[in-house]
């Protein structure tokens, strides 16, 4: 077998630091809530099977995702989380050379996606003194007519930044005229809670295009806000015809999903205002303990998100890199460095972990900043 440099394998980098370096006995690295353990979980052995019959999909998962999304079923793929749900969206979107518009900063892998799928990329920019929110304008400037693909997250990863309705619908006006799509990554987003969360991106597309094809892609999953990562239950809403599309490409990569993981998603479905109040609460407490935190910190600039799980601080003075490498090998505690949202300055802290884990993390934090201020 060849030798080859790490340079020319086809990775990403931010998931190899996360499985590799990340974990802490203090851990603010993680972005979703923490797991639920299985004396939680209302787990009924006797309606699981291995295996399901052909096709594709699973009827009663497909029923239950489509209802908790207010679509109609034939606008549903069901995918092994977020991360292959981008990805196919994304592949069934774009050829080598298409030209798609990515947020900076961004969540590492969907950039390694487009890079990997050879699309030309662009860059419209969230900064931190505009509360990284997303300027119409910045994307007016950087679409053109080969512009296939405009892709955001929202709540935003790294910053936990909410783009506004009135944003979301003047950015699919904009690539409706195009023939573009938007894909908009909202894994976070139900971390808003109840009537605070805005209306899908879906839906605002379909009043955009009644009658004809859907200019959003709404990418989302069971794993961040309500600790079932283990599920791997993510979903892609598109309109019929792509979604189609979708389902055909998803042969070469997936196939089909695990069954029982298909069950139990089912199962957790069926009981998830449980696992969303769980989350409500711990992310309540969990928040005050961040805004204590932030607080007392005269040595760093960070936007407030309105929910979310995660901030993205930038260090006033000294190397953010050397401080994490300081936080990890001293203090024993993780975040993520900035590098890996290409903005060096920063590092993103997530607050979805255990309530005494957060709490002993960010007064680690605290005393690491201390030490760090006085080299």
């Amino acid at each position: 077998m060849s030798d080859y440099r790490s340079d020319q394998i086809k990775r990403s980098e931010y998931m190899q630091w996360a499985k590799t370096c990340s974990q802490a006995h203090f851990n603010l690295a993680t972005s979703g809530l923490t797991s639920v353990p299985i004396g939680e979980f209302p787990v009924e052995l006797e309606e699981l099977e291995i295996t399901k019959p052909g096709g594709y999909g699973y009827d009663p998962l497909q029923q239950r995702i489509a209802r908790h999304s207010g679509v109609s079923e034939e606008c549903v793929v069901a995918a092994t989380g977020t991360s292959m749900a981008n990805h196919l969206a994304m592949a069934a979107l774009l050829d080598p050379g298409d030209e798609v518009l990515i947020e900076h900063p961004t969540y590492g892998p969907l950039l390694d996606i487009a890079n990997y799928l050879g699309a030309k990329v662009k860059r419209f920019a969230r900064k931190l003194e505009a509360k990284f929110v997303v300027e119409p304008a910045e994307i007016a400037k950087t679409i053109s007519n080969r512009t296939r693909l405009i892709l955001l997250s929202n709540l935003h990863n790294p910053s936990g930044g909410l783009i506004p309705v009135e944003t979301l619908r003047a950015i699919g006006e904009m690539a409706q005229l195009i023939g573009a799509h938007v894909l908009v990554d909202e894994v976070y987003l139900e971390m808003l809670f109840g009537d605070s969360t805005p209306p899908f991106a879906f839906s605002i597309g379909q009043a955009l295009a009644p009658s004809g094809d859907n200019p959003y892609i709404i990418t989302n999953s069971l794993t961040k806000v309500y600790g079932l990562s283990g599920l791997r239950c993510g979903w892609i809403l598109a309109s019929p015809i792509l979604a189609r599309r979708i389902w055909l490409l998803n042969d070469l990569f997936g196939v089909n999903a695990a069954h029982p993981a298909e069950g139990m998603s089912v199962m957790a479905f069926n009981h998830l205002e449980q696992f969303r109040e769980r989350a409500r609460t711990l992310l309540a407490t969990n928040r005050a303990l961040l805004d204590s935190f932030l607080d007392s910190r005269g040595d760093l600039e960070c936007f407030r998100p309105p929910g979310g799980s995660v901030v993205f601080p930038r260090l006033t003075h000294g190397d953010a890199e050397a401080f994490c490498k300081l936080l990890r090998e001293k203090y024993d505690t993780s975040v993520v460095p900035g590098r890996f949202f290409e903005m060096p300055r920063h590092f993103r802290i997530g607050i979805g972990g255990d309530t005494q884990n957060v709490r002993t993390g960010l007064e680690r934090l605290s005393a690491a900043l201390d030490e760090f201020a006085k080299r």
